[in-house]
């Protein structure tokens, strides 16, 4: 069965739109939330990510497509239908276009489209039962295949964000200590002329005393 609906703009993972009622029938359903935030995350750093691919996590399995700049996904049940897991997200994206294909680039707050629930909750329920004759049919199609997807598992596809994360976050220490170590280099330096120019400096400043007095008092 299908479990969970989001819709997110790639470039900066931006929420666009939520099935409202997701997760009230899944244990833990802010945590693999949570993990759908990750992956949205993810992709917003533009790691060429495939356009479609299939990420396991626990029970489920999280089915995503990008088109354009929105990233469309679902988590379902294992067990549930790969194909139709991925006709449903196509249904989405066509109806998601058409309504809102101008609108996508300039929203500027998180669910700026949850009216588009309405269209989820009325999609969803087509492709909950596997057994209908129309979810059948669409199993049946050879025109839509899904072999080729990638699958994944959730450990795999968030660690190569940690790992970036953790890249950045050296970087950011590295350039930090460079900083204060080109500060101290600095202050050493100037200690040092301070201490090879010291006596020179006092040497001069009693000749010229010298020489002042005696041309004042002799």
């Amino acid at each position: 069965m299908v479990k969970l609906t989001m819709l997110a703009r790639v470039i900066d993972g931006l929420p666009l739109a939520e099935g409202l009622d997701d997760g009230r029938d899944v244990q833990d359903s802010d945590f693999y939330k949570q993990q759908v935030k990750s992956l949205f995350k993810n992709l917003s750093r533009g790691q060429n990510a495939p356009s479609r691919m299939s990420v396991e996590t626990g029970p489920y399995v999280f089915h995503y497509i990008i088109e354009g700049s929105v990233c469309y996904l679902t988590m379902c049940d294992r067990a549930y239908p790969k194909k139709l897991a991925y006709q449903y997200l196509e249904d989405l994206k066509n109806e998601f276009e058409r309504a809102y294909g101008n609108q996508i680039e300039t929203a500027a707050r998180p669910y700026a489209f949850i009216k588009f629930d309405t269209f989820i909750q009325k999609t969803k329920k087509l492709y909950q039962d596997t057994r209908t004759q129309r979810n059948i049919n669409k199993l049946n199609d050879e025109l839509y295949e899904v072999h080729q997807i990638m699958t994944r598992n959730v450990q795999e596809v968030l660690g190569v964000g940690e790992k970036l994360d953790q890249v950045s976050q050296m970087s950011s220490r590295l350039t930090s200590e460079s900083r204060i170590y080109a500060e101290k280099a600095k202050d050493l330096n100037r200690q040092a002329l301070i201490r090879k120019w010291a006596p020179v400096a006092v040497v001069l400043g009693v000749v010229f005393l010298v020489f002042w007095l005696r041309r004042k008092f002799w």
